[in-house]
């Protein structure tokens, strides 16, 4: 037998093991999974020409394990929708004109042509406020706070938003920014920039159904963050890096 064969096996083999001891701890009765369009929350994601790919996909990743949950990418029209960079699209399954409720909206973030296009879209902005009227939660993600105010939104409430987009969500709609992670105010869940859509969709989760709920499903995805280097954190960047990293951002935006 070859290395290659063995290791195959092996391989195999541990997905096999996996595999039976999931179904031995599962109940009785389920051992299929539940199919989707069941008595879940009906979470909408809005996808929009220019959108930054971790804000909608990170806490897809997330609410998607809520039980009996279903998650939609919504965009204007079905059909391929492309990031910030054009090198990735994600595909929406239905167009805003299908959808006329939701329980949990999400509106991620975008670069500087992907966000001023969607805050200037007014049948996005109308689709924003109809289903706002009727969730239970509506969120964003980085920028998408931006869209929200755009819509009308968060007059007078507290929210966060990417870092460097802070004093424009601030003086331009009178918006009380608060540099944290996610901020809630009422049913509207504001998370920063990009990777915070994670932790904001993971506390969500845990609104939605509970706090158990929520840590088993972090432990599932192995939110762990360890990053190599303490650079995260807009408060504790110096100017320089701050500059750079908008520099990184501009030049792999189209």
């Amino acid at each position: 037998m070859t290395h290659s064969t063995t290791r195959r096996n092996v391989l195999r083999g541990t997905v096999a093991t996996a595999a039976l001891a999931a179904t031995a701890a599962a109940p009785a009765g389920a051992a299929h999974a539940v199919p989707r369009g069941g008595a879940g929350p009906n979470i909408g994601i809005l996808l929009y020409d220019g959108y930054s790919l971790l804000d909608p996909t990170g806490p897809a990743e997330v609410l998607s394990r809520l039980p009996d949950a279903n998650v939609t990418m919504i965009a204007e029209k079905r059909g391929a929708v492309r990031t910030d960079t054009a090198d990735v699209a994600v595909v929406a399954e239905r167009s805003i004109a299908e959808v006329d409720r939701l329980d949990v909206l999400l509106v991620p973030g975008a670069g500087n042509r992907g966000t001023v296009a969607a805050m200037n879209n007014q049948a996005l902005l109308r689709w924003i406020r109809h289903i706002h009227r009727h969730s239970r939660w509506t969120t964003s993600v980085c920028t998408g706070s931006i869209v929200l105010a755009a819509a009308g939104l968060l007059e007078g409430r507290q929210a966060t938003t990417y870092w460097a987009s802070a004093e424009y969500l601030r003086s331009t709609f009178g918006v009380t920014y608060l540099p944290q992670r996610y901020v809630r105010s009422g049913k509207i869940i504001t998370a920063a920039g990009v990777s915070a859509g994670v932790d904001m969709a993971l506390y969500l989760a845990s609104l939605i159904a509970d706090d158990d709920t929520a840590k088993a499903i972090q432990l599932a995805v192995e939110y762990d963050p360890q990053p190599p280097f303490d650079a995260g954190n807009a408060a504790d960047a110096s100017p320089q890096l701050k500059e750079r990293a908008l520099q990184l951002l501009a030049a792999s935006q189209v």
